[in-house]
């Protein structure tokens, strides 16, 4: 059973919108923090935002910031993720993942210490 589920994804035009959620199956309860990560064609998996699940402390890559926002629905264990004015560089799958370690600021980026992950979802940004 995959921990981490996403969907919202798809095929959005340059300046378009997008939401995605990501759902826990239940072995992502209890998770200090939640983000989502992108991995575009030929590059590294790259960090696109976090949150932390109790204090709700959002943690957002340079390049998304004020563009994107991350939230988190505790009554649902959802974690969703608002895409607005998107770019081609945008352009990649976007994977949810939970972490169960504490993390702040630039050291919520490492992938390596995320447990448990979601199979993706593509995001396409046609300009």
């Amino acid at each position: 059973q995959v921990p981490l589920v996403e969907s919202g994804g798809g095929l959005v035009q340059v300046g378009g919108s997008l939401r995605m959620s990501c759902e826990s199956s239940g072995r992502a309860f209890g998770s200090f923090a939640w983000a989502w990560f992108r991995q575009a064609p030929g590059k590294e998996r790259e960090f696109v935002a976090a949150v932390t699940w109790r204090a709700g402390k959002k943690v957002y890559l340079d390049s998304v910031e004020g563009r994107f926002a991350i939230s988190r629905d505790s009554a649902s264990n959802r974690v969703y993720l608002q895409m607005n004015n998107l770019k081609p560089e945008d352009t990649a799958r976007y994977y949810c993942a939970s972490r169960q370690t504490y993390c702040s600021g630039s050291g919520c980026y490492d992938a390596r210490e995320y447990e448990d992950w979601g199979q993706g979802t593509l995001v396409t940004v046609s300009s």
